[in-house]
């Protein structure tokens, strides 16, 4: 069984969260470990997914305080299979490049990198200061995954899930969970066709 940890932090997008935990609810023999930071618990009060705690609740498996630094998660010892941070302040982001490991959050994305497991980083802000940009660059050099939740257009989205799924699809890919959430690049018409004369 995989074992994923989701932390969700104060940043707007708490929506790519709620989907991610949905699919992975959803998917087979999949374990979910859940941080949410307090901040994070304000926006899902005011921001736009609809969504309570309790509703949170039915999607993860075990749920933890972000002020609990004895929890399971916080020690390297817990084997897992990758910990995504999911929207990433850039307070979080900028807490886990530097090692401060002063939340739950933090400290378990520090075991992660510790232990060379996956980390994957969906940062939420725009736009990106040389501070949020030195910070992403200086985790993607230990081996992180920086994922910004940045839509792409040649799969026609239609509604904002399909915008959305089409973020959910790339951190489940990088996730070794396989999916079909969203329409995948095909290669050009043009392409199709110039290729099928050449073999003619």
């Amino acid at each position: 069984m995989k074992k994923i940890v989701i932390g969700i932090t104060g940043a707007s997008g708490t929506i790519y969260a709620l989907d991610l935990l949905k699919e992975l609810h959803n998917a087979k023999d999949v374990e979910t470990h859940l941080v949410i930071s307090p901040w994070a618990k304000e926006n899902l009060a005011v921001e736009e997914t609809g969504y309570s705690m309790q509703d949170i609740g039915h999607l993860a498996d075990f749920i933890y305080d972000a002020r609990d630094m004895g929890a399971l998660i916080a020690s390297g010892s817990f084997k897992h299979d990758g910990m995504v941070v999911i929207p990433a302040s850039m307070k979080s982001l900028a807490a886990i490049a530097t090692g401060l490991g002063d939340s739950l959050i933090g400290r378990a994305a520090d075991v992660t990198m510790k232990e060379r497991r996956k980390l994957i980083i969906v940062p939420r802000e725009s736009p990106f200061n040389q501070i949020h940009l030195e910070n992403m660059l200086k985790l993607s050099k230990m081996g992180v995954e920086v994922i910004p939740p940045i839509p792409a257009f040649y799969n026609r989205p239609k509604t904002i899930q399909d915008i959305v799924s089409h973020t959910t699809m790339k951190i489940l890919d990088h996730l070794d969970i396989s999916n079909e959430l969203s329409p995948r690049w095909e290669g050009l018409r043009e392409t199709k066709n110039s290729l099928r004369g050449n073999t003619q």
